[in-house]
């Protein structure tokens, strides 16, 4: 399931690249002078067909990647059975045994040499 998933996934993201870059930009510019002799004979209708593609694929995009989490593949099964499997696993796991710090011995001073006596 989830690699069908994956792949769907990649296949709306290609077409949502494609669909994309066949776009007529809307912005203005230089394009915009020119643009007038592109709208005879019903132009603007396909440029909605365009847009509400666009706009179906990437909420489909959306919901594919969603669901990918929950049919994401467990080492255990399910995911509530790996947590259990988990749980399990602390519950009978022996506790750490406190080990005490070595205590570390105080360096030796050594005497403190003598001083001469004045003479």
């Amino acid at each position: 399931m989830y690699l069908l998933l994956t792949i769907l996934i990649i296949i709306v993201c290609v077409l949502l690249a494609l669909v994309v870059l066949i776009q007529n930009p809307k912005g203005g510019g230089i394009a915009s002078n020119f643009a007038s002799s592109n709208q005879i004979m019903g132009v603007k209708r396909t440029s909605e067909t365009v847009e509400k593609a666009t706009w179906i694929l990437a909420i489909s995009l959306i919901v594919l990647t969603l669901l990918t989490n929950f049919a994401r593949p467990t080492e255990g099964g399910t995911a509530t059975e790996s947590k259990s499997m988990i749980e399990d696993e602390v519950s009978t796991a022996p506790a750490p045994q406190q080990q005490q710090a070595p205590q570390q011995q105080q360096p030796q001073q050594a005497p403190a040499p003598e001083t001469p006596a004045a003479q």
